[in-house]
């Protein structure tokens, strides 16, 4: 993480957050991530760029690690990169051979990147999986921007206790923004390839309707609608040899 703190400072580079590094039962911490949007054309050197920049990386004995995600949908050619600290304060720490591959990032991975937005987030370890990403490859996230976080936070524990009770376990890690811009909150919902997309699997709305009734169903969803100002959904593919695992 300190190592790309320090090249964020410098170049505004790699970001480090682990949407799938860290086992959910773990104590609470902050996930840091950014998104690269990458300049049309460059897609080869923004890659090359960065697979340079990790043997650089672990040849200096680098010690922390990251993921690295590749969105299918939306505008540009965007990728973002996740890690985890424990706390504030471990973002203080110097990472020597972040350091040492620093030039490597502004000659090889900087030049190639459109724009760049970083954002830090808390787990709601409370109505989430608590199994890390193991063998998954891809997430589904979805982002909610809201007027009410009391009220939003009400439903979606309500409607995630109901598929908890359901299933035996949560779906899902959710987040809340700590600061940066866009979503208050987004979800992430891990599959193990393409193929598990394809599954028949019960909507969380029909989970809520079986277990509490179509009268009820209707209630929430409109409260669920009418609290959110705006909300967005992806898919990203985990990108194995951008990553350091």
């Amino acid at each position: 993480m300190k190592s790309f703190k320090t090249i964020l400072v410098l170049a505004c580079f790699l970001l480090m957050l682990p949407i799938t590094t860290q086992a959910q039962d773990d104590e609470n911490f902050i996930l840091n991530l950014t998104e690269f949007t990458v300049k049309f054309g460059h897609n080869s050197n923004f890659t090359d760029g960065v697979k340079k920049w990790n043997k650089c990386y672990k040849e200096n004995d680098g010690k922390e690690k990251w993921n690295v995600w590749h969105r299918l949908q939306g505008k540009g050619n965007v990728y973002v990169m996740a890690s985890s600290v424990k706390n504030w304060a471990e973002m203080d720490e110097s990472d020597p051979a972040g350091k040492a591959c620093r030039a490597i990032a502004i000659s090889s991975i900087v030049p190639y990147i459109k724009s760049a937005e970083f954002n830090t987030a808390r787990p709601m370890l409370e109505i989430s999986k608590k199994d890390p990403l193991g063998d998954n490859t891809i997430v589904w996230v979805n982002s909610f921007t809201v007027k009410s976080s009391m009220a939003f936070n009400e439903i979606i524990e309500d409607v995630s206790s109901t598929v908890k009770a359901e299933e035996g376990k949560f779906r899902a890690y959710w987040y809340r923004n700590m600061a940066g811009e866009g979503m208050s909150y987004f979800v992430s919902t891990p599959f193990k390839d393409f193929a598990d997309l394809d599954k028949e699997r019960a909507g969380v709305w029909e989970i809520y309707e079986k277990a509490h009734g179509k009268a009820k169903t209707k209630e929430i969803r409109e409260k669920f609608y009418a609290v959110l100002k705006n909300s967005s959904s992806y898919t990203y593919t985990l990108e194995k040899d951008l990553s350091m695992q």
